[in-house]
């Protein structure tokens, strides 16, 4: 089981803007909250964003080495589109609209969305048991 992850953001208020209503809206509470940074927590595992003073860019690039995206179960894809339309309204765009809700595949009902600083997420709809299996 995953423990944590720690995401370095230039913009810890934009980040906590967008990510905050995401993580919130799928089920996350506030875990810590200090000066630089804020954490999520859903279960066991918490998410982390940091703005810390060792960044050497002002921008995330999915395409470079490190972290392409993070993905979410999300309980049917009916909640998938609900969180894509909303999710306008807090810093995230639509990628890949021409080929949504099947960007990943005409079996996958997913929507990727991408924030102002370049972090990708990927919200999947679950359709079966056998789909939360690893």
């Amino acid at each position: 089981m995953l423990h944590h992850v720690e995401i370095w953001v230039p913009d810890l208020d934009r980040a906590t803007a967008s990510f905050g209503w995401l993580l919130e809206a799928l089920g996350y509470t506030v875990f810590q909250d200090w000066s630089g940074g804020r954490s999520w927590r859903l279960g066991a595992t918490y998410l982390v964003l940091e703005q810390s003073t060792a960044l050497t860019a002002d921008r995330h690039d999915r395409c470079r080495p490190g972290l392409n995206h993070l993905a979410f179960h999300v309980h049917g894809p009916e909640l998938v589109e609900e969180l894509a339309s909303e999710a306008r309204r807090h810093g995230w765009s639509l990628m890949f609209p021409d080929r949504h809700p099947h960007a990943g595949g005409e079996e996958v009902h997913a929507a990727y969305l991408e924030n102002e600083d370049g972090f990708e997420v990927e919200l999947v709809a679950i359709s079966t048991p056998e789909a939360d299996r690893p």
